[in-house]
């Protein structure tokens, strides 16, 4: 029995205007395309982004327009694989690289795509969530969640960027993708960080429970960069030194869609990430790293952004031989494992 499956020209011309008159749609000349053999079709292609070239243009882009006009003043990292125009990474993840300059506000928003903000460059910035100041720091992550309040201001000396991550495809496939301005937050004292800043404690909440989803919206690097190098000198033998940022009050992913990782790399290391099924995303907080993924190979320095597809393995090699290379790492592992699509296929 042939496996071959009829195509639409074997069908005649006026019986399938017949059912495009109705909005009807036969599925067999198309069922290969959504359910292809064995591995998924995938638009995501490997793509790496230079920060030196993004760099340039994102302070130009600071000269050409200003904050009022721009509202967030950001370049995307968008994936060929998906067309520029839909400014994918993935096809769960928006990246962007943002520019703060000094003295400027960034108006006060929420919005359903859930955002992260992986601080690249400078000094001086604070992003305000819910009414909680979050000091921007190299490395530092933070969290702008779905139908939080946010805003971004500069009171530094310098240019400050930072990377951006949201499950904005998703959310937009969806239709439901929106935005609500705001007026300026009113600051509260005190900063999530510091009630949940060492593993194994959490704050006693003796009368009441926290009314919050996301308790801890700050994550230092000084913090995360401290935990995998007590890991690394712990463990010696240990491969993958690797944190995941988190809920710190329920142990879930800090959001709920896309994951969120820190990577160490021992000098000289090589490490092979077996192939899963969600996109990745690598951004090089310290060193420089080599990534290797299908038949592309990337040298990433400090800054640098690369997208893998999913259901392929990557290799990353640490090309400093005397000293640790550190990444953070977003992926669409979350997602997955709601839907129960997520595999490790090693």
């Amino acid at each position: 029995m042939s496996h071959e499956l009829g195509r639409l020209e074997d069908l005649p011309a006026d019986y399938v205007q017949d059912l495009r008159d109705l909005n009807l749609v036969p599925l067999w000349p198309s069922l290969r395309g959504v359910l292809p053999p064995h591995i998924p079709t995938r638009q995501t292609k490997p793509t790496h982004w230079p920060y030196k070239t993004i760099k340039p243009l994102l302070l130009k882009a600071g000269e050409l327009t200003p904050i009022e006009k721009a509202e967030r003043r950001v370049l995307v990292l968008a994936n060929p694989g998906h067309g520029l125009e839909k400014m994918q990474a993935s096809a769960a993840m928006y990246l962007g690289m943002q520019l703060l300059m000094p003295g400027e506000w960034a108006p006060s928003h929420r919005h359903t795509p859930n955002a992260v903000r992986m601080i690249v460059e400078g000094e001086g910035a604070y992003t305000t969530v819910d009414g909680e100041k979050c000091p921007m720091r190299r490395g530092d992550l933070i969290l702008t969640p779905t139908g939080l309040w946010h805003e971004h201001g500069h009171d530094g000396t310098d240019p400050v960027i930072w990377l951006d991550v949201l499950d904005l495809p998703l959310v937009y496939y969806m239709e439901a993708s929106y935005h609500v301005n705001g007026e300026r937050q009113t600051i509260h004292p005190g900063q999530s960080q510091q009630q949940y800043a060492h593993g194994g404690v959490a704050p006693t909440k003796v009368f009441e429970r926290s009314k919050k989803a996301y308790p801890m919206l700050r994550y230092a690097w000084t913090d995360a960069k401290a935990a995998l190098e007590g890991m690394a000198a712990d463990d010696p033998a240990l491969d993958a030194v690797q944190v995941t940022y988190i809920n710190p009050e329920t142990g879930a992913d800090a959001e709920n869609i896309l994951g969120f990782y820190a990577l160490m790399l021992r000098p000289g290391q090589r490490l092979r990430l077996p192939a899963r099924s969600p996109a990745q995303v690598f951004h090089v907080i310290e060193g420089a790293v080599q990534a290797d993924m299908l038949d592309q190979s990337f040298t990433l320095v400090e800054a640098d952004t690369c997208c893998a597809p999913g259901y392929e393995a990557v290799t990353l090699t640490n090309l400093h031989a005397d000293k640790a290379s550190f990444l953070f790492i977003a992926d669409e592992s979350p997602l997955h494992r709601k839907l129960g699509v997520y595999e490790n296929r090693g």
